[in-house]
């Protein structure tokens, strides 16, 4: 399977790792680490030179009791970035965002891929995404970044979060988005305890008929860190080991912090599933 993002192919024939960017000074992990235009590029640089086969750039943090930011925040922190990476790398520039406006400003500056936390429910994003003509990918959610966490419930966390990804792949194709330019992410860590989280990496291989991919964000979160007890910057070896149950189990993109790591564990899985 190729997508198109903007001219850019790209190709999920393997699963593929998404190097993160994070342009913001409060994300739970890298927050504040990549703010100037030089550092972001120059982190960027070094993602695709460790394997990344897509860079995904986010101006407003999503993590459990992050607070929104204005529109034209947004965009000040991200379009430059979007524009310079897209004129000086090879791979597909991701913005990862929810706002309509900051999803067609994005398109203008060369971004190839919609990657949006809300699945497009936010009023005008749907429409955005469609007007830009770029490949999107819906995540799921249960209430918003800042209440999130707070006490989420399912009736049954696999089949809720399924049914949920399948209504919003139907309501992209309603108004023209084909489901072969279409990526699904369950949305670890965004409304789910770590019991919901386990249930969905177990089951993540039934997520693979609903559009063309799998996209997973497991990197460092705090499911890593109640299962081992390290804290964010010591969660590089759990997080390797969920990235490499993902891939086994069907998600065709890791969308990760550290590159190099992830995409040599996925050469190994890779090798494995080959011989399987």
């Amino acid at each position: 399977m190729q997508i198109d993002c903007a001219g850019r192919v790209l190709d999920l024939s393997q699963p593929v790792v998404m190097g993160v960017l994070n342009v913001t000074p409060d994300s739970f992990s890298d927050g504040g680490l990549y703010s100037s235009l030089a550092d972001a590029l120059h982190r960027a640089e070094l993602m695709v030179v460790e394997g990344a086969a897509l860079i995904d750039v986010g101006g407003e943090s999503t993590r459990p009791g992050a607070m929104p930011v204005s529109v034209q925040e947004e965009m000040d922190r991200v379009l430059p970035v979007v524009e310079r990476l897209a004129r000086e790398l090879s791979v597909p520039i991701s913005v990862d965002t929810s706002k309509p406006e900051v999803m067609r400003a994005a398109a203008c500056a060369g971004a190839g891929l919609i990657n949006d936390v809300r699945a497009l429910r936010l009023p005008g994003a749907l429409e955005a995404a469609v007007a830009s003509g770029l490949p999107v990918c819906l995540m799921h959610l249960q209430g918003e970044p800042v209440t999130m966490q707070q006490e989420p419930y399912y009736t049954d966390v696999v089949a809720d979060v399924y049914a949920f990804l399948a209504e919003r792949v139907r309501a992209c194709e309603s108004l023209g988005i084909r489901r072969d330019r279409i990526l699904v992410d369950p949305g670890f860590g965004f409304g789910k305890t770590l019991e919901h989280n386990l249930a969905l990496l177990r089951s993540l291989h039934r997520f693979g008929d609903l559009a063309a991919g799998v996209l997973v964000g497991i990197s460092r979160k705090s499911m890593i860190g109640a299962l081992t007890g390290a804290p964010v910057g010591e969660r590089l070896s759990g997080s390797l080991a969920a990235a490499v149950i993902a891939a086994w189990q069907g998600a065709n993109i890791i969308r990760t912090h550290d590159v190099r790591e992830t995409v040599h564990a996925l050469c190994i899985c890779a090798a494995a599933r080959a011989i399987v």
